[in-house]
């Protein structure tokens, strides 16, 4: 697939579109994959502010999300209808795998929690974090920007209730020209939308 989107941005401008230009060089059609990929992770360690300490066990499972971003491709959107992938750059693992590791290292650093783990951990759970990825990717629609939007719910894990539920969003500017600086957008935004929800957490449970 090449750049079908590419049309509808002509006219906005030529500082826009020398952007655009510069992001169709660097996107991959979907199901099109390099044979030699930079592989980025995510690397920012979120700072959550003043977090409540529990003595609750909290269990975090693998986040559920779209086809589109339940891989290791990083997402480009277009438009609201359409989406890319960054060509030559990949995640090191799965998108959601890695929100899961960062989440579960987030919780870790605060210090403030009697314990947390992954499925198959044999931890005595008293609540689960669920978590949808619901955006993860950089849009072109203005200024390249990352938009990162996760939402989570608290599951008791005694009698199967939800106790809170909210959505979390964030965005960062893209900073730059080239892979890295899509990737150091989408970090950045992460990072506060993981700090987000840990302190949220640990303040309702």
């Amino acid at each position: 697939m090449g750049f079908p989107g590419l049309v509808a941005f002509r006219g906005a401008g030529a500082a826009r579109s020398a952007v655009i230009l510069t992001l169709a060089m660097m996107l991959a059609g979907c199901g099109t994959r390099q044979a030699v990929n930079d592989t980025f992770s995510l690397a920012t360690v979120p700072v959550v502010e003043r977090p409540a300490a529990t003595k609750r066990q909290i269990l975090v499972p693998e986040p559920t999300a779209l086809k589109t971003l339940a891989s290791d491709q990083i997402v480009v959107r277009l438009s609201k209808s359409e989406l890319q992938y960054l060509a030559r750059a990949q995640w090191g693992d799965s998108l959601p795998r890695m929100v899961q590791d960062r989440l579960v290292q987030t919780f870790d650093n605060t210090g403030r929690v009697a314990g947390v783990g992954r499925p198959g951990q044999g931890l005595a759970i008293d609540y689960q974090l669920i978590t949808e990825i619901r955006a993860f990717e950089i849009s072109t629609d203005g200024a390249p920007t990352a938009i990162v939007e996760i939402f989570a719910k608290i599951l008791n894990d005694r009698n199967g209730t939800v106790l809170t539920q909210k959505a979390f969003r964030a965005v960062a500017p893209v900073r730059g020209a080239g892979n890295p600086a899509f990737v150091t957008a989408l970090d950045a935004a992460f990072a506060e939308v993981a700090a987000d929800i840990v302190g949220w957490t640990l303040a309702s449970i």
